[in-house]
């Protein structure tokens, strides 16, 4: 399983005292406000670093880190991803999971056939949909509904779906 989750990347430098502007890719831009340490990977190289404090502008993060006390410090991140460990990931609610550990699971029909693995989770508002993709390449878009995902064992890297009528044919023929 991903031991680290992206939570925003840095896309400038705030000011002169190396506050980061980030855009977060959270669903609760307040997460960042609970934070104790982060992890930042740039150019291949990751490194962790102490958090100070943040604050909402905009659409953007405010964050403040140890040792980020420069705008030069603050600009040589930009670009960078801004990640936390599993350990310090948010709790999710029962038969709710990280998109980053649905990446790369078998998808299976209830009948046992295998359908590919999901490449891709589109957050569409309503419900999720799994881009499934199988070994000759070609997707299918499975809805994430109740009605659908039967089961999802993440640590065994399995879900079972039960296809809605018709739904196979018409992706597998793109």
């Amino acid at each position: 399983m991903v031991e680290r989750f992206v939570i925003g990347k840095i896309v400038n430098a705030h000011g002169i005292r190396g506050e980061l502007k980030v855009l977060p890719e959270t669903e609760d831009p307040n997460r960042f406000k609970k934070l104790k340490k982060v992890w930042i990977e740039k150019d291949s190289a990751l490194k962790e670093y102490e958090y100070q404090s943040s604050r909402i502008l905009d659409n953007v993060i405010l964050l403040a880190l140890k040792d980020v006390d420069t705008r030069d410090k603050a600009l040589n991140l930009k670009g960078a991803y801004i990640s936390v460990s599993r350990e310090d990931a948010i709790k999710l609610p029962e038969g709710r999971y990280f998109i980053a550990d649905l990446i790369g699971c078998t998808v299976y029909e209830h009948t046992g056939e295998i359908l590919g693995k999901v490449k891709d989770v589109f957050e569409t508002g309503s419900n999720d949909v799994y881009d499934v993709v199988n070994d000759e390449g070609k997707s299918i878009l499975v809805p994430a509904l109740e009605k659908v995902v039967k089961s999802i064992d993440v640590e065994n890297r399995k879900i079972i779906v039960e296809l809605l009528p018709g739904l196979k044919e018409i992706y597998y023929e793109n």
